[in-house]
């Protein structure tokens, strides 16, 4: 199952679905507020694990593994604390939330003014993107792009109203559930997050890899895809399914 970041929908994953798809059985979706899926008043992190979790349910999926990147992989990370799955892989997501919310809060006011709002989704996505990715697959994602002022300013709603501390304790109770379900867990970084951030994700979710592609920016699977695959095939193998 592969979920996209904010603003995103599934179709961001179709050059890693169509290469997927001669191998397994492949899920995209639509998170809430994104895609063609619904609007909510709710989009938070907890309510949109709960819907992964619905699909896995409604589908008869058993034991997938999911691959979330960005806001996705902050929602695969929740999902894989509560519900049995094969691995959770984590594409440039770091859950040091915390850390986020101080860059989130400082163009709080810009995100909150419609007209402004727009340009400043905008260049915060040009920031992260990196120079590496190909401007053909540069487009297609921007294409792809909707950015629903209160979609964003819904998700990003305990970054901007809760403390440091509430936020980091958010983080945690997420990912309780790995202390006694063991996962296998890899998250892929496009650029370095930190000297310690390895040892923080096992403090919390046991047995957890890092992997740091140097200047791949937001996207390192789309930057590489070929190498991408390459890397969740032997990550998958690992895990015996």
């Amino acid at each position: 199952m592969l979920v996209h970041g904010i603003t995103e929908c599934a179709s961001t994953w179709d050059p890693i679905a169509d290469r997927l798809e001669d191998r397994f059985d492949v899920l995209a979706v639509d998170l809430r507020g994104h895609g063609r899926s619904g609007l909510s008043s709710d989009y938070g992190l907890e309510a949109m694990a709960g819907d992964i979790a619905a699909v896995i349910e409604m589908v008869g999926m058993n034991r997938p593994h999911l691959v979330g990147h960005s806001l996705g992989g902050a929602v695969v990370s929740a999902t894989g604390s509560v519900v049995p799955v094969a691995s959770v892989t984590n594409v440039d997501q770091s859950l040091r939330l915390g850390q986020f919310k101080e860059q989130v809060v400082s163009v709080e006011g810009l995100l909150r003014d419609p007209e402004m709002f727009p340009s400043v989704v905008s260049a915060l996505f040009d920031e992260m993107i990196g120079p590496r990715i190909d401007e053909v697959e540069r487009a297609r994602i921007n294409a792809a792009r909707r950015a629903d002022q209160d979609v964003v300013l819904g998700v990003w709603r305990l970054l901007l109203e809760a403390s440091v501390e509430e936020v980091d304790a958010g983080v945690d109770s997420a990912l309780a559930g790995y202390s006694s379900l063991p996962v296998p867990y890899l998250s892929l970084f496009g650029s370095d997050p930190g000297d310690d951030y390895a040892a923080w994700l096992t403090a919390r979710i046991p047995g957890s890899s890092v992997e740091i592609w140097e200047d791949h920016g937001h996207y390192p699977h789309l930057v590489d895809p070929n190498r991408f695959l390459e890397l969740l095939s032997r990550f998958w193998d690992s895990t015996g399914r």
